[in-house]
Parts: structure tokens; C-alpha cells; sequence
């Protein structure tokens, strides 16, 4: 039997495009199971509805890069499919955690962000908190002073 390798110039639909093959072309079963094993289960905290919010366009971009997103905000709403809560839900097995609210608003989400124990927490930019910062690395919780997106655009997610 041969083997064709495929190299897809769009990324924004790698996900699915990759899906699409392994389904259509019977790729094995593990094969599936390592292209769903990638995903990352993502809570967006200071989710927004507004298209112009960093936290926004993060939502929609982990969705399209397969990634399983919680998504909690100040207002409910929606951005594409995925619903924004309000509150802190019961999660179970949160891979990461990424801030988009400010460091005097993470006081009062820091017990529950420790409570989940991701094993990463993400700061974006503006969201810096050496105080939280260092409870998480303290809890075994791996703390990254970094950009969602530009993670998630060179592949670094």
C-alpha cells in the first residue's frame, strides 16, 4: 500500500482538514487518537463578546485549532458556538488556564484557578501578577508570561 503525505498550506483549518483525512481516507484508529490527543482543554478567563477583545479572538482561534474551550466572562453571551458563563463551574481535567482580566480581578480567582490545577496557567499581556505567579508554581502549576494567541499561531501551544 502506499502512502501519500499531504502538506496543507491553510493552518486555520489544519484541525479539521487533518480530521477530514483520517476519517475519509481510514487512517487507523490510533492515528485519530493522536490527532484528538493534542487538544488542550482551555478555560479563557475575562471572556468577551466584543470581536475586538484579545479574549474574543482567542476563543475562536483554540476553537479552530481543535481545542476544547471553556470560556467564563462578567456578562453571558456567546462568541461562535461557545457559550460564555458566568461564574466558576465545576471543571474537571483543565489543561490550561488563560487571564484576561486584570491583576486586582484575578485576587478573587485565584483559589478557584488553584482549586482546578491546569497544568498551565497563561498571562497575557497586561495580566502579569507576580503574586499569583508564584502561587501557581507553588501548587505545581506551570506559570507562562506569554500571548495565547502568538502561542497558538507559531505552534508553541
Amino acid at each position: 500500500m502506499k502512502v501519500r503525505k499531504y502538506i496543507f498550506i491553510n493552518n486555520t483549518n489544519l484541525f479539521s482538514t487533518t480530521i477530514f483525512f483520517a476519517h475519509h481516507y481510514h487512517f487507523s484508529l490510533n492515528a485519530k487518537q493522536q490527532i484528538m490527543s493534542d487538544s488542550k482543554k482551555t478555560m479563557v478567563i475575562g471572556a468577551s463578546e466584543n470581536p475586538e477583545r484579545y479574549s474574543y479572538l482567542a476563543v475562536e482561534k483554540l476553537k479552530k485549532y481543535g481545542h476544547p474551550v471553556i470560556a467564563l466572562g462578567r456578562k453571558s453571551g456567546k462568541i461562535g458556538d461557545t457559550i460564555i458563563q458566568i461564574g466558576k463551574p465545576q471543571e474537571a481535567q483543565v489543561d490550561t488556564v488563560t487571564l484576561y482580566i486584570n491583576p486586582e480581578l484575578q485576587k478573587q480567582w485565584a483559589d478557584y484557578i488553584l482549586l482546578l490545577h491546569p497544568k498551565r496557567l497563561i498571562f497575557n499581556p497586561g495580566t502579569e501578577n507576580d503574586d499569583l505567579y508564584q502561587m501557581a508554581k507553588a501548587n505545581g502549576i506551570e506559570p507562562l508570561e506569554a500571548c495565547t494567541l502568538v502561542m497558538l499561531g507559531t505552534g508553541q501551544y
